[in-house]
């Protein structure tokens, strides 16, 4: 059984009974045995982290460091795959090698890191950077099938800091079962880094599916380490099909999906007079089709109507032109998917029925707009709110899921039916 141990760190401003009541929930909802314990100090939490897991099990570690300096100290070496959590925001932090750190959830932040801490032990990946800064990164997830399509995920947050790539691993686990490789994309958000470095991040985290090394992704996931083990054999594992790949966003993620997809489908346009781009390949990379799982997908309205308190223009860096004011200039123009049609990619726009009306009326609408334009759109309603789009035990999600696996199938007769 996994042995999850949480640390929480001196001087934490906390409940220490709701810190008790959540993990013991986590606990019991993952089916592992925990232990919270609070360290003295720095020494101690170190002890704590030295100490083997019980025999025959898996352990992994959440640390909870507080304020205090030497325990955050901590936080940038390398001590393994552990999951260090700030309840507060705390930017600019780098956790070391193999772990993760994750802020600004509020109390609820310990019940995700117990999620992620598990996640990690239960379904390895490889994580590879695209890029030479800390949050240019994905996770690649490979199934046991030769040449699986892919799955590129990209998650949503309101395009702030304070929610990363953690919160899709369940999807990861979920499609890697159904035979697809999926890659779950970490990139700049706008509120650190700006738009421009935030649009950038996830067109080179899609490009950057042509350069992965499989066979050692392959390897060391095995391993259950970055590092290759002595003597492993480098031989070339499956590839990837790159002819067929979806992608696939959430809430915030889904604008950016959608305009990733239009943005590769229009730049392939321009170098090839439009014969690649119905086809949506980018790079060596065919997208045949884009997923929003409650999507942000009409920007002006999104800004007009101040969804997520304002977080569009907090994102784009601007108020988006009000009624009478004429038509959207970028980046309105440029990023909004509504804006952008038609993509000539398939389509599949997903909508919990008791998410925000916003969304909804966004989604709705734009699956209209996307069928006059041409697309081939597939609208799918049902009920379920914001993040029952992204539970895999959801019925949303699992007709979802399906649906995407029917898209990326083979074509009738292709040669891999035979295997």
């Amino acid at each position: 059984m996994i042995e999850v141990l949480v640390i929480v760190g001196p001087g934490l401003v906390a409940d220490d009974g709701l810190l008790e009541e959540i993990a013991a929930r986590e606990f019991a909802a993952a089916g592992v045995s925990g232990t919270l314990v609070h360290a003295r100090d720095a020494s101690h939490v170190l002890s704590l982290l030295s100490s083997p897991s019980s025999p025959g099990g898996a352990g992994c570690a959440v640390v909870l460091p507080g304020p205090s300096a030497e325990v955050r100290s901590l936080i940038g070496r390398d001590l393994g795959a552990v999951v260090w959590v700030d309840v507060e925001r705390a930017d600019g932090v780098t956790a070391g090698k193999g772990a993760t750190h994750l802020h600004g959830r509020g109390i609820s932040g310990p019940a995700w890191a117990i999620r992620h801490a598990v996640h990690r032990v239960r379904h390895p990946s490889r994580r590879i950077a695209y890029g030479p800064l800390p949050e240019q990164w994905g996770e690649l997830y490979l199934p046991d099938a030769d040449e699986p399509p892919v799955v590129m995920l990209i998650h949503g947050g309101y395009w702030r800091s304070i929610w990363a790539a953690d919160i899709m691993g369940p999807l990861c686990a979920d499609l890697a079962r159904r035979g697809l490789a999926v890659w779950n994309l970490e990139y700049r958000r706008p509120d650190l880094h700006g738009w421009d470095a935030t649009t950038a991040d996830v067109a080179a985290g899609l490009a950057a599916l042509a350069t992965v090394d499989v066979a050692t992704a392959a390897l060391t996931m095995a391993a259950g380490s970055d590092a290759l083990p002595p003597g492993a054999d480098r031989s070339p594992a499956a590839a990837l099909d790159l002819t067929r790949v979806a992608v696939v966003g959430h809430s915030a993620g889904a604008q950016l999906a959608l305009r990733a997809v239009a943005d590769a489908a229009a730049g392939e346009a321009g170098a090839a007079g439009g014969a690649r781009a119905a086809e949506g390949v980018a790079g060596g990379v065919g997208v045949v089709m884009a997923v929003s799982l409650a999507g942000v997908l009409d920007l002006v309205e999104g800004d007009r109507r101040w969804v997520g308190t304002g977080a569009v223009g907090a994102a784009l860096g601007g108020r988006a032109p009000g009624p009478g004011e004429g038509q959207a200039a970028p980046p309105y123009a440029d990023a909004s998917p509504l804006l952008r049609l038609p993509l000539r990619v398939r389509q599949l726009i997903v909508q919990g029925a008791a998410d925000d009306l916003d969304l909804v009326d966004f989604s709705r609408r734009y699956a209209r707009a996307a069928e006059r334009a041409g697309d081939d759109v597939t609208y799918l309603e049902m009920p379920g709110d914001h993040f029952d789009v992204i539970n895999p035990a959801t019925p949303i999600w699992q007709a979802t899921a399906e649906a995407i696996a029917h898209a990326l199938a083979p074509p009738q007769g292709d040669k891999t039916d035979d295997k």
